[in-house]
């Protein structure tokens, strides 16, 4: 059975990258995630305060704008290491495949 995300991704737990990501970029994907995580319990917050709803808004476009920025770092990376390898090796048209897919969803 093959496990597939909501957008009909299949998923791969047991891939790695073929670089590891070093710890410093490990740290900043970090660091950023819970900035955004911060975001949210403050949208909580906010709906908990029955704040007006145009401020609830503008801080969602934040946390929206965020996460595409970490995903267009993650996409950006995995180009330049994973898909760039796999064409090196000459076996790049099934991550090339998959970049496409990915670039679709995430364009949405």
């Amino acid at each position: 059975m093959v496990l597939t995300d909501e957008l009909n991704i299949p998923l791969q737990p047991d891939k790695k990258p073929t670089e590891p990501r070093t710890d410093e970029e490990k740290q900043q994907l970090q660091n950023r995630l819970k900035r955004i995580e911060g975001q949210i319990r403050g949208i909580q917050k906010m709906v908990s305060d029955d704040r007006y709803c145009v401020d609830i808004l503008i801080q969602l476009s934040a946390i929206q704008a965020a996460l595409k920025k970490v995903g267009y770092t993650l996409l950006e990376r995995h180009t330049k290491t994973c898909v760039a390898n796999s064409i090196q090796a000459g076996n790049g048209d099934e991550q090339i495949e998959e970049l496409m897919k990915v670039i679709q969803q995430f364009s949405k």
